[in-house]
């Protein structure tokens, strides 16, 4: 779990949209985006991944971009693979779409640099989503900034501006919509909250958490999930989080972390598996709540033929530390309707 170049970060990724009077902290928290960027990359030099968009998203300043261990870079590879696939089958058609393509919504919460809008909105099959991305105000600003000074994101999130003070929007290129929001998650369902700009409540939604709401207090993360619940009817979630943090190896995670000053509340309640299907149930997520490690998701989702590519990229010494490490993460995922559940209820 070691850092620096080349090192191992864990399986984190994105989160953000938090504020705190800690300004150290609220860095720390940021840099951790930049960790997923460079993870991301990782894989895609190294062959694991096809993302024609992940180098705008990490600087080349000093030098070209660090490359992590085989052991990360499967680890982002099948976080990946696992959250595109539940993501392909909520935009899927349902059975009584009757074919036709149907309005779609997805909030991405702590997006930060995350290359996901681009690959969606640059594929033809998907005219009629609407993409919103919360993170921090000055992630929000960055990202509307790399949009702008590059032509080739910008052919794909057309005319990006700022529509209000924390707002940013774009025409994507193939239809639909996207918006880029700079608050504080914390606010949602306060008294005081803004209604989030653009967002629709009578299309089928997805609430996409990668690494996010581990980091807010287990009060503030359950109102934001309920936040969306409550106010649209049909509602799924896929969430993507560390557990099992009681055994020496999660012990080691936690230290790991607290030595970079970072603390995730939700550790300490969602310690496992049935932790995050409950928590998902209590949320409102009733028709559907599943879960599955990491290394579950690669035994069972990734088929042999894929399997046999992702080993010939690097090899894998580390066989054993890797079901350990894909252990201690987990993909859980729920709906609130009965669609979408049938939508997003995997097979394996």
């Amino acid at each position: 779990m070691r850092g620096g170049r080349g090192g191992r970060g864990g399986l984190r990724s994105r989160r953000g949209g938090l504020v705190t009077s800690d300004a150290h902290h609220e860095s720390t928290i940021q840099g951790t985006d930049t960790d997923a960027a460079v993870s991301r990359l990782s894989a895609v030099d190294t062959g694991y991944l096809y993302d024609v968009y992940a180098a705008f998203f990490v600087s080349r300043v000093d030098g070209p971009a660090q490359r992590r261990f085989p052991i990360i870079n499967r680890g982002t590879y099948t976080r990946t693979a696992a959250i595109d696939r539940l993501i392909n089958d909520f935009l899927s058609s349902s059975p009584k779409d009757q074919g036709t393509l149907q309005e779609r919504q997805i909030i991405s919460l702590g997006a930060g640099t995350d290359t996901r809008p681009f690959r969606l909105f640059a594929s033809e099959a998907h005219p009629k989503l609407i993409y919103h991305e919360v993170d921090f105000d000055i992630t929000s600003r960055r990202k509307l900034q790399t949009v702008q000074s590059s032509p080739r994101l910008s052919r794909i999130l057309t005319s990006p501006s700022a529509k209000s003070p924390h707002t940013w929007t774009a025409r994507p290129v193939n239809g639909g919509a996207y918006y880029c929001h700079g608050l504080d998650l914390r606010a949602l369902g306060s008294s005081v909250a803004e209604p989030l700009e653009g967002l629709r409540r009578d299309v089928p939604t997805l609430l996409l958490s990668e690494c996010c709401l581990c980091y807010l207090k287990i009060e503030e993360s359950e109102r934001v999930l309920r936040y969306f619940t409550s106010r649209i009817r049909s509602c799924a979630t896929v969430l993507y989080e560390p557990v099992h943090l009681d055994d020496p190896f999660g012990q080691t995670m936690v230290s790991n972390l607290a030595a970079r000053n970072i603390h995730m509340p939700g550790m300490d309640r969602y310690r496992n598996e049935q932790d995050q299907i409950q928590r998902l149930q209590d949320a409102g997520f009733t028709e559907l709540a599943d879960c599955r490690t990491v290394a579950s998701i690669w035994d069972l989702w990734i088929d042999a033929a894929e399997k046999e590519r992702v080993d010939r990229l690097e090899g894998l010494d580390e066989v054993e530390e890797w079901k350990l490490l894909a252990g201690h993460y987990v993909v859980a995922w729920g709906a609130n309707d009965e669609d979408l559940g049938k939508l997003l209820r995997v097979k394996q």
